[in-house]
């Protein structure tokens, strides 16, 4: 028998809480302002938690800042910056871009470089367990049974380490799935001192260094974008719980999927990008929004400027039905026994709508039937996902 207690599901899966949850967001590393592919994963992801909140549950929310990165101490050496000043000024940026487009403010904004001391204790922690070794002052996670864990052949595997600067061929390694906890640092890089040479964190241990300082050995709810699923989040999940020794390090995960545009990934390397803040100039934020939520969160969206012209017409469908009475009190009664039944109606499309929202996230149909209900369901349901 189903409880009646209201609670979130992803993918088909229950994520029940007892009036708390975590939550962790895998933010920016700020070396650029924020683009769709980046706006789509937060707005998602603010959704989520607005949908935790509605079914009675208090959120915490981290996401977090990777100030300390190859990608980014090279955009700052480009710009003649110190890197942490750089990536200051960008992360200002962006959270602009956040709050003009309707996302919550979060509870916790660790930044990579205020956690280098964390990083050294995690490296420290898998060296004493004997799930890392020293190597020429890096420290190295024992990972070959990463990307098995993940459902990745080791072609595919080899591949994303790849792409992700993670060298399978470093010669340094016992075995190519094994990732750099620690690294020196050459001249003009970061550096911070540890047992093991002045160095700076992997991006990996990193993330699970900073989940773990804000909400402990594990979470509820993970999320990102789905082309960090492997080897970032595969390998920060790995980290985490080698050394804790607690299964699973999140109970559920959130992989929002990739936006494209020209049939490619949206990303800098290819030169598709489209910046939040140029369509901001030109839109109004909720249209923005909106038009980031009409595909389903786990879905890759091929960006369109139709979508924005889509999502205008809907969210003014959606705002004059918010303003008239419910379709199901709409029937002018003058007796109390007739009203109750409308009333009674309406409340069932206020737990319809709340019902999708929490079956996967299910925006299309909460809207559908807010825009058919009108009255207090589109209220309500504008509201939960700051349409309104």
């Amino acid at each position: 028998m189903r409880s009646d207690v209201p609670s979130l599901r992803l993918r088909g899966r229950p994520l029940p809480a007892i009036g708390h949850a975590r939550m962790y967001i895998c933010g920016i590393t700020p070396y650029d302002t924020t683009h769709l592919g980046h706006a789509r994963t937060f707005v998602w992801a603010d959704v989520a938690a607005q949908v935790l909140r509605h079914a009675g549950n208090a959120v915490e929310v981290c996401r977090n800042v990777t100030d300390v990165d190859d990608v980014l101490t090279r955009a700052a050496r480009h710009a003649g910056s110190p890197y942490d000043s750089f990536a200051a000024v960008q992360q200002f940026y962006f959270e602009q871009d956040m709050a003009a487009l309707g996302v919550h403010p979060v509870t916790y904004q660790p930044r990579a470089h205020t956690h280098v001391r964390e990083v050294v204790m995690l490296a420290g922690a898998l060296l004493d367990l004997g799930r890392a070794y020293e190597r020429e002052g890096a420290v190295y996670f024992r990972g070959s049974d990463v990307p098995g864990r993940a459902g990745l052949d080791e072609r595919a595997a080899r591949e994303l380490l790849e792409e992700f600067a993670d060298d399978p061929g470093d010669p340094l390694k016992d075995d190519p799935f094994d990732i750099a906890v620690w690294r020196p640092s050459r001249d003009g890089e970061p550096a911070w001192p540890s047992p093991w040479s002045p160095g700076r964190p992997g991006w990996h241990a990193e993330c699970a260094a900073m989940a773990m300082a804000t909400f402990g050995p594990a979470l509820d709810l993970h999320a990102g974008g789905a082309d960090l699923r492997f080897p970032h989040h595969a390998y920060e999940a790995a980290l985490a719980e080698a050394m804790t020794g607690v299964r699973p390090f999140a109970r559920s995960w959130m992989h929002v999927g990739v936006v494209r545009k020209d049939g490619a990934k949206m990303a800098k390397s290819t030169g598709n990008l489209v910046f939040a803040a140029d369509l901001l100039r030109d839109h109004p934020a909720p249209v923005i929004r909106l038009a980031l939520l009409s595909r389903p969160w786990d879905q890759e969206w091929d960006y369109d400027p139709a979508d924005l012209t889509a999502a205008a017409s809907r969210l003014d469908r959606l705002h004059t039905a918010a303003g008239r009475s419910s379709s199901s009190s709409s029937t002018s009664a003058s007796s109390a026994s007739v009203s109750s039944p409308a009333s009674s109606a309406s409340a069932s499309a206020d737990e319809a709508a709340t019902a999708a929202l929490l079956d996967d996230l299910d925006v299309d149909t909460a809207l559908n039937i807010a825009e058919q209900e009108g009255g207090r369901t589109a209220r309500t349901v504008l509201n939960v996902l700051s349409l309104a």
